[in-house]
């Protein structure tokens, strides 16, 4: 138990630092001193009350999910708001359990204006991973010409559900959206590979030629976080290579 509590104390000091900016020699501080890196951290990076009790409680929430999803439930029994509800379906949504979160976004939506923006991006990811593209569709057309719905993660799941119906030229032209340099990664292979499907084999592999230049630039921490993606570009080149 203390090894897990260790751990998940190295986790979200890790999360703090990148979220709140601190300079990056803390993460070998956090890593490679153990729980003495993260207290010092915590001393000298997260310092008041308010602070220590969010800590306290993050750290709960990643040993033990379903506290905080029984949390979140008695905080919405208690009052049944339209926040409460979508951090209640936030909440399903982080431990996968896609089927329970998407009754309380459609719920959260009805006769509420405010934010639905967020809830459809929210069910939009949940539909996609249950494999209902129908829905997937419907609600991300119901944000298609919104700014922050343009060449975005939502609009590539659109453009993967698009592909799922049938639907090649629709998907093609919202799964290219994301194709922009130095970001993307995971989803510009599977560009790559929808391409290759279409037979545009040349066009594939410029992107792919690309990915694997960029990664000769990657910073150590993202060659280590798109490694299994470098890896498989780079396997796919040498195949079409050699074809």
């Amino acid at each position: 138990m203390v090894y897990y509590l260790i751990i998940a104390l190295q986790v979200f000091c890790v999360y703090h630092l990148y979220k709140n900016r601190r300079p990056y020699y803390w993460v070998f501080v956090i890593i490679f001193l153990s729980l003495i890196g993260c207290i010092i951290y915590l001393i000298t990076q997260v310092y008041n009350k308010r602070d220590a009790e969010k800590i306290t409680s993050e750290i709960t929430h990643i040993i033990n999910p379903t506290k905080k999803i029984n949390d979140l439930e008695k905080q919405l029994q208690f009052s049944e708001s339209y926040q409460n509800r979508v951090n209640l379906a936030d909440a399903y949504l982080e431990i996968k359990d896609y089927n329970s979160a998407i009754p309380h976004y459609l719920e959260a939506l009805e006769g509420n204006m405010q934010n639905d923006f967020y809830v459809i991006i929210q069910l939009i990811k949940a539909y996609f991973n249950i494999e209902n593209y129908k829905n997937v569709v419907l609600y991300a057309e119901k944000i298609k010409e919104h700014s922050e719905f343009k060449k975005s993660k939502s609009q590539f799941l659109y453009g993967l559900a698009l592909e799922k119906l049938g639907e090649f030229e629709a998907a093609e032209t919202n799964l290219r959206a994301i194709d922009i340099r130095y970001s993307f990664y995971n989803e510009r292979l599977v560009l790559a590979k929808f391409l290759i499907s279409r037979q545009k084999e040349a066009e594939a592999k410029d992107i792919l030629e690309e990915i694997q230049t960029e990664s000769q630039h990657m910073t150590k921490p993202n060659k280590r976080l798109f490694k299994a993606t470098i890896q498989d570009v780079e396997k796919l080149l040498t195949t079409m290579n050699n074809s």
